[in-house]
């Protein structure tokens, strides 16, 4: 059984993590800001942990990890607040939590990231343009550190049921991908503990999602 701490533990990624991390017989703990979650998480088998990513110092964080394996970064301010939310949560946010981490003195760290070709040949807005450079200095920053980290980058987020299928690797075409079938690939890379300093894209495929994993395990 491995403890999972999720950061972002109310979102919509996050939440089939924590109901599929329990069917696998490990247990989440998921952060949310919003007392009103707190049954919602448990019934996805989640133990609920109160915390605003927003106002927690780096020792009170560490101090809700404790005990835990693996950190699971899934916050996200979805495009809401414009650009000074997203700076507070997908920037700042990260860096507090892979801080708090180090000093919990958990080596695993799992961040959900962004995929580079989103919007690319597209007309995107200013906020846009400031959410996918926050991602990549988030990125950098945990990737500068000397964790045990893996950056996953999904396509785009689909709300239609998961497959169990992805196409996983370092560079592949950009596509969408169900949001359950994202947190089937983060519980696999959790599972495989040696699967670290890697950074994968994600989109949907032909490949289950185990094998997908576990082939960039053995390379």
């Amino acid at each position: 059984m491995t403890n999972v701490f999720i950061v972002g533990g109310s979102g919509k990624v996050a939440r089939h993590l924590a109901r599929q991390l329990s069917t696998r017989g490990h247990k989440a703990r998921s952060l949310h800001r919003d007392v009103k979650q707190a049954d919602e998480l448990e019934a996805l088998g989640a133990i609920p942990v109160y915390g605003d990513l927003l106002k927690l110092e780096t020792a009170e964080l560490a101090q809700l990890m404790t005990d835990c394996d693996v950190v699971v970064f899934s916050a996200g301010a979805g495009g809401k607040g414009g650009a000074q939310m997203t700076n507070a949560i997908d920037g700042d946010g990260l860096e507090l939590a892979v801080a708090a981490a180090m000093a919990a003195g958990i080596r695993r760290f799992v961040l959900v990231s962004a995929f580079p070709e989103a919007g690319r040949g597209k007309a995107v807005s200013e906020t846009f343009e400031n959410y996918m450079a926050v991602k990549k200095r988030a990125d950098a920053h945990l990737a500068a550190t000397d964790l045990d980290w893996v950056i996953l980058r999904p396509g785009t987020l689909l709300d239609t049921p998961g497959t169990g299928n992805v196409r996983a690797g370092l560079a592949i075409p950009y596509g969408g991908i169900p949001r359950a079938d994202v947190a089937a690939a983060l519980v696999e890379i959790i599972e495989h503990s040696g699967l670290n300093r890697i950074i994968i894209e994600l989109t949907q495929g032909d490949t289950p999602v185990g094998s997908a994993v576990q082939q960039l395990a053995r390379a």
